[in-house]
């Protein structure tokens, strides 16, 4: 049974913290290529995880995926962090993405926890 992605709050979630991810990173300096990349990349695979997820047949499937996001995301959350830490971001945009981040994750939890329980 395939699941419309686009109906759910998580999706929409990730997707933007993918796209926040992305856009203010793009003031890292060049230096800091790999840290930019990995945090990219933590991000995307968030949304496109739920997404092939949610493409799948199988509730097995289906969680699977959703639990690689789940580790995904809290890469990305750990990784703001540590951008914070070493001055690659200000405050502010820390707490914008890391808000959003932190609503992935519970979101997520919550997901799996209702997909395992169904």
């Amino acid at each position: 049974m395939a699941r419309d992605r686009t109906k759910l709050k998580v999706f929409h979630l990730a997707n933007q913290l993918a796209v926040m991810i992305h856009r203010t990173t793009r003031a890292f300096p060049n230096a800091e290529r790999d840290v930019r990349s990995q945090l990219r990349r933590a991000a995307l695979s968030v949304p496109s995880n739920i997404a092939e997820g949610a493409a799948r047949r199988s509730r097995g499937d289906y969680l699977r995926f959703l639990d690689i996001a789940l580790g995904s995301a809290s890469e990305a959350d750990y990784l703001l962090d540590f951008c914070l830490e070493v001055d690659l971001l200000g405050k502010p945009a820390h707490g914008d993405c890391k808000n959003c981040a932190q609503q992935v994750v519970r979101a997520l939890q919550k997901l799996i926890e209702a997909v395992e329980q169904f």
